[in-house]
């Protein structure tokens, strides 16, 4: 338990801590339950407001700068316990480091100790020998719950509030609040139950909508709003039994827990450009009845030293406190060579790649990554190891029973009755097509009808595939070079073969 950790750091004398989070709230009343247990006053430093004792109004005189604060510290001969919130922007100065390995020497003889609190604290090489640094845990849904009831209770109190909603939705609603400090759980849930003075299935909608907003204000990741299942996916057999062996896990981790089961780390889909890879992250997540973050590498990259990585700690960060969730880097390739990859980027590739290596084999929480590629030549093998990813599916061309229901799907997604054409003809006319190409022939085909205010046929559609090159024929070279780097190295998505060329 945490609070027993940061009590146990204290009595033992250490006189520097980093506690990370975001959540000042809960970071508040944790330290102040632990003045409260060891008996010592507690102090909060902030830019704004300089040193203030708890319980007293006024700052202390002369306290409101960092390096103020530290002497101030120093010359108190005062046990007491300070809070220094905020302090990560400035732990780069040379003299302030210097002065907290003091203050971290004084307080642990005293019995006091200093808290550098915030969400991305990272303590500079000369201090790390000096200070313990901890993670305060996500919220669970325990205390989401607590909270609702709080504000049930209160809100109730002024005014009459109707709840109508079951114990499974009950459980969606606070599943959804994952990823939220109490902070922002409680503005979200309040504005949803007074908008209609009533707790309802609805207020799930509410809070997602709520928490999209928050997730995607720092702009390094987009909750994607999903609107595909498993069954809009054409083909790719394997692929399908392989997520629906393992619904269940995710529906009740629990009982898989106590199986024997981790939760899955993840899946690496390459193959061919159009093919299918994008479609299949968004479905995973609506199948599973997870939220879908998507990472976009071109968001994370930064001129200026060190904020790329910072980027990419903070992204993975939020990944880890919205879990359980679906995390989809799209062409992950370019996560790790976006600023160069060869060493013209000041190294700042590589340490990417570092990171995020050692976090898909060590993350903590429950997050399932699908990520994609195409250009497998462009892929580190330390990625391809096991342990990074659970499987790593190759899908290839569709087949001819594919490309028929892919005929079928874009007709019926455009108001036409697929009945009313010759499937057969097109999927065999369509040898080579990938499932976007196909997609396009039915929009030219439509462009084309509309131009000659007919309708839209077989005839038409198949004088559209006769004026198209696809990729297999423009890029044929490449494409026999991928099949031939997936033979060995993936499974099949369509099964049971790993990689190679379709046969029809």
């Amino acid at each position: 338990m945490l609070f027993e950790e940061l009590k146990l750091l204290a009595r033992s004398r250490q006189g520097l801590i980093a506690l990370r989070s975001a959540d000042e709230c809960r970071v508040e009343g944790l330290l102040g339950l632990l003045a409260d247990t060891l008996e010592l006053p507690l102090f909060t430093w902030k830019r704004t407001t300089g040193l203030i004792r708890h319980g007293e109004s006024g700052p202390v005189y002369g306290t409101s700068t960092m390096d103020a604060t530290l002497r101030h510290i120093m010359a108190s001969p005062l046990a007491a316990m300070y809070e220094l919130r905020g302090a990560e922007g400035l732990l780069n100065d040379p003299a302030t480091t210097e002065r907290l390995q003091d203050v971290a020497g004084a307080l642990s003889e005293r019995g006091g100790v200093a808290f550098l609190t915030g969400h991305g604290v990272e303590i500079p090489p000369a201090l790390r020998q000096h200070t313990a640094v901890l993670d305060l845990p996500a919220p669970t849904e325990a205390e989401y719950l607590d909270l609702l009831k709080r504000l049930l209770r209160d809100l109730g109190a002024r005014r009459t509030l109707r709840i109508d909603i079951s114990a499974a939705e009950l459980r969606s609603l606070l599943a959804n609040l994952s990823g939220l400090t109490m902070l922002e759980a409680e503005k979200v849930l309040t504005r949803a139950i007074i908008v209609d003075e009533a707790l309802t299935a609805d207020d799930i909608r509410r809070v997602v909508e709520a928490k999209r907003t928050l997730v995607e204000r720092e702009g390094l990741l987009e909750y994607y709003p999903v609107e595909n299942t498993l069954a809009d996916v054409v083909g790719l057999k394997a692929l399908k039994d392989w997520l629906d062996k393992r619904r269940q896990l995710i529906a009740d981790p629990q009982a898989a827990e106590r199986f024997g089961l981790p939760f899955p780390k993840g899946i690496l889909l390459v193959g061919i450009p159009g093919s299918g890879k994008s479609l299949c992250a968004k479905a995973v997540a609506m199948s599973w009845a997870l939220p879908l973050l998507k990472m976009d590498p071109a968001r994370l990259y930064n001129k200026y030293v060190g904020e790329t990585e910072k980027n990419f700690r903070r992204a993975l960060d939020t990944a880890e406190k919205m879990a359980p969730v679906v995390l989809w880097i799209d062409e992950i390739e370019k996560a790790l060579t976006a600023a160069g990859g060869d060493g013209e980027d000041g190294g700042v590739s590589q340490r990417a790649l570092g990171m995020l290596l050692t976090w898909l084999q060590e993350r903590a929480g429950d997050v399932f990554v699908v990520a994609t590629a195409n250009d497998v030549s462009r892929l580190p093998a330390e990625l391809l190891r096991k342990g990074r990813f659970d499987e790593i599916f190759f899908i290839d061309l569709p087949q001819r029973e594919a490309r028929g229901g892919l005929f079928a799907a874009h007709l019926r997604k455009r108001r036409r009755d697929p009945a009313s054409f010759d499937l057969g003809r097109l999927a065999q006319a369509s040898e080579g097509f990938t499932g976007a190409e196909i997609e396009q022939v039915v929009v030219s085909g439509l462009y084309t009808a509309f131009s000659g205010e007919g309708a839209l046929t077989t005839d038409t559609l198949l004088e559209e595939l006769r004026l198209t090159r696809p990729l297999s024929r423009t890029a044929a070279e490449k494409m026999a070079w991928l099949r031939d780097w997936a033979r060995e190295r993936t499974v099949s998505a369509d099964g049971p073969a790993a990689g190679g060329p379709r046969v029809d």
